[in-house]
């Protein structure tokens, strides 16, 4: 049996969970770390359905996704190894049961959801600061963002669940999760040709990123365009 770290990727939609997810796992594996990725089950049953779930199916959807990350911790725990495997979901039911009480007033799926977000180690919050895409049945627009942000806070607060909030764009977006989840090599052992060296000069400027009155000043800072 060996330990595993499980990484849980949250956010409203388009804020780069997956390529965060991928870019993580990268990274992870670049350094002879054991990496699964879980892909988000809701993408997928989109896909074969070729519509949206009703109210009903979201449960079904919340289990399957959680179910799916229990498979991924078993298969790592059950390989023999001295280091740490790591399992990066890319979303949680908790985003499930979040879309399920804005869509349709349904509140029911919270307790199962904050319960199984309260067994990952680290949970990152996708900050809101890369610009809104298009992408099929998923997307319900940009004016849903601030409200599901606000919304995902809350409830991890209510189920006290500890979070970062991460910003940034590409390899610096990378950097801070990183950061975040305390998993950047040593500056010795660093590769001055990585994405993670190439990015440090972004700094994490506090432990407690969803401050608001810390967070208000990165995120102005990130979204104000460029001097001409």
């Amino acid at each position: 049996m060996s330990d595993v770290v499980t990484i849980a990727l949250l956010g409203t939609e388009s804020t780069g969970k997956t390529w965060l997810t991928q870019a993580m796992s990268r990274a992870l594996a670049a350094r002879g770390h054991r990496v699964a990725t879980v892909a988000e089950w809701l993408r997928t049953w989109c896909d074969q359905h070729g519509r949206t779930p009703r109210p009903d199916e979201q449960a079904g959807i919340a289990q399957t996704q959680a179910s799916h990350v229990r498979q991924a911790v078993a298969q790592l725990a059950g390989e023999p190894s001295a280091s740490p495997g790591f399992v990066i979901a890319d979303t949680t039911p908790l985003m499930t049961a979040i879309y399920s009480d804005w869509l349709f007033g349904d509140d029911s799926l919270y307790a199962m959801a904050l319960a199984h977000q309260q067994t990952y180690i680290h949970t990152l919050v996708t900050g809101l600061d890369l610009p809104w895409v298009a992408d099929g049945l998923q997307r319900d627009g940009p004016q849903v963002r601030a409200p599901i942000d606000a919304l995902l806070r809350g409830k991890l607060a209510q189920g006290d669940v500890p979070y970062k909030v991460i910003y940034g764009s590409g390899d610096e977006r990378l950097h801070n999760a990183l950061q975040a989840c305390q998993l950047l090599p040593s500056p010795a052992s660093r590769d001055p040709a990585s994405p993670e060296a190439g990015a440090e000069r972004w700094v994490w400027t506090c432990d407690k990123c969803s401050d608001p009155a810390c967070e208000h000043r990165l995120f102005s800072r990130l979204t104000k365009p460029p001097a001409s």
